[in-house]
């Protein structure tokens, strides 16, 4: 079976990467297609394949530049052209690879992390008020029409849509009018389920993890532990950084930057909690922080709903401050009956293998439809 793998962009190795590294490791012999490719970013999984780039690959300062060009990455996705045969096109999307034209016959099957957040449900956590440059805002609005009407006509090229989330199934059922199934994407359990369940929290912080995207909302919890006076350590870096920390910081606030992956288990298991403040439409570090045996405080929308039990966490229910502080507050009362175990319980039912075995069931499901259907009239 030969499969080109599509992805949005090389640039990063976050949640979307991880996904296609296990998708890389399922398929050994597929090839990648992707917008633009900064080499030595990506697993040795992913580096090591044949990767085909788009024109953007090729503009000066494309790598930190690459979302301002938002409005060229629909052509630039419809200019990619397949190099050989291939049985079938897997594209993982979460902005623009699901619009890739497969060549006629050639079935599509498209793994979507979100339709693009940014101008659909969450347009004005990218360019509300405040939160971007009054021409970037300005740019935005002008080219969010036509980008919603190619998001949708491309989404009707693909054959089978899965998603990664029951909550992502149902914004492309809104925004696309497709219906998709659902596969959790892989969490590298290993790594977080290898360190013991004893004395964890001992390290007696609070965790927020992540990327400082305007949708995450780092604000709140912030805030919410400037208010509390508990100790907070904050993973990541990223465009809004220059934002939220321009005010001094309490100190019990302490921001750790981008840490190396290894060290990561330990982080999670030293912290009482892991902090989740985003509408994420599925959310990967609540499964890590549950593998090492820590509970999870989350806001109670999107994917963290289908990650995250009431064995394993608790939720607050509005995106502010307020109902943080209120949630940090009920977890004094509530970490009396957590048990470890309960929390890498639920994390181990998101396993790498089983996202594979899930994956490579779907492509082969659909290939034998596509036998089985009569080739396109020429010219169709």
């Amino acid at each position: 079976m030969k499969v080109a793998l599509v992805h949005d962009w090389l640039v990063t190795h976050r949640g979307g990467e991880r996904v296609l590294d296990a998708l890389c490791e399922a398929l050994p012999d597929a090839d990648i297609y992707t917008l633009i490719h900064k080499p030595g970013s990506q697993s040795p999984a992913i580096e090591s394949r044949r990767i085909f780039t788009s024109f953007l690959q090729h503009v000066p300062g494309i790598h930190t530049r690459y979302r301002h060009f938002l409005p060229a990455m629909p052509r630039a996705i419809e200019s990619l052209r397949l190099r050989g045969d291939y049985d079938v096109v897997l594209s993982s999307s979460h902005c623009v690879a699901k619009g890739l034209r497969a060549p006629a016959g050639t079935p599509h099957l498209s793994y979507v992390h979100a339709p693009m957040r940014y101008m659909w449900d969450l347009f004005d956590d990218y360019f509300g008020p405040g939160r971007a440059r009054l021409p970037v805002r300005a740019a935005a609005h002008a080219v969010r029409p036509w980008l919603q009407r190619w998001d949708r006509a491309s989404a009707a090229r693909v054959d089978r849509f899965v998603v990664n989330s029951h909550h992502v199934a149902a914004k492309v059922a809104r925004f696309w009018g497709r219906e998709a199934a659902v596969i959790h994407p892989p969490v590298d359990l290993a790594r977080f389920a290898q360190v013991p369940l004893e004395g964890g929290g001992q390290g007696g912080y609070f965790l927020w993890l992540g990327a400082f995207a305007p949708y995450k909302r780092l604000d709140i919890a912030l805030e919410a532990f400037r208010v509390l006076g508990a100790p907070l350590w904050v993973v990541g870096t990223g465009q809004e950084a220059a934002r939220l920390t321009s005010g001094a910081l309490p100190p019990n606030i302490r921001l750790l930057g981008n840490v190396p992956d290894a060290a990561l288990p330990s982080l999670y298991r030293d912290a009482r909690a892991l902090v989740f403040t985003p509408e994420e439409d599925f959310g990967i570090t609540p499964l890590e922080a549950q593998a090492t045996g820590r509970p999870v405080i989350a806001y109670g929308r999107g994917g963290a709903l289908e990650t995250v039990t009431a064995d394993s966490g608790l939720f607050f229910s509005e995106q502010t401050t307020t109902s943080l502080i209120e949630a940090v507050r009920r977890f004094e009362t509530w970490e009396v009956g957590f048990r470890p175990e309960a929390a890498r319980a639920q994390a181990e039912r998101f396993s790498r293998a089983h996202f594979q075995r899930a994956m490579l069931t779907e492509v082969e499901a659909l290939l034998r439809v596509a036998r089985k259907s009569p080739a396109p009239a020429a010219g169709v």
